[in-house]
């Protein structure tokens, strides 16, 4: 199955997304509303072609700077400790004074992902 990129840029109203691959662009106050909106946008694009496009195909794509702007609740020091990278790295990783590899992307990736998966098995108690 065909994936279809938007790169995703937060903005003072809400989110922006264009597709680098094709003369698609949209907006939305949320992430769910982008994505909604960029299947509206790539359904219209495709519209003569007969192309059908459901929203699995559809991928946003945010850099870390943007990622770690609209989740500010996630410390990217303690990120660090938890994956076992520098802080500093991670650091510049985040404000965009470094680029990180494909391989410390995944390893940061896989730790966010590990964190999430953790909050979403979490229960708590109320006493």
């Amino acid at each position: 199955m065909k994936k279809y990129r938007m790169i995703l840029e937060k903005t003072d109203t809400g989110f922006s997304a264009y597709s680098p691959d094709f003369p698609v662009f949209t907006t939305g106050d949320n992430m769910n509303e982008v994505l909604e909106n960029s299947l509206e946008a790539f359904q219209l694009h495709f519209e003569d072609s007969q192309t059908s496009i459901n929203a699995g195909q559809i991928k946003l794509e945010l850099d870390f700077q943007q990622f770690f702007q609209y989740y500010s609740v996630i410390n990217s020091r303690v990120l660090a400790e938890k994956i076992g990278m520098n802080p500093t790295l991670l650091s510049q990783y985040v404000s965009g004074k470094k680029k990180p590899s494909e391989a410390q992307c995944q390893r940061i990736v896989s730790g966010i992902n590990q964190i999430g998966r953790e909050l979403s098995e979490l229960k708590l108690t109320l006493n």
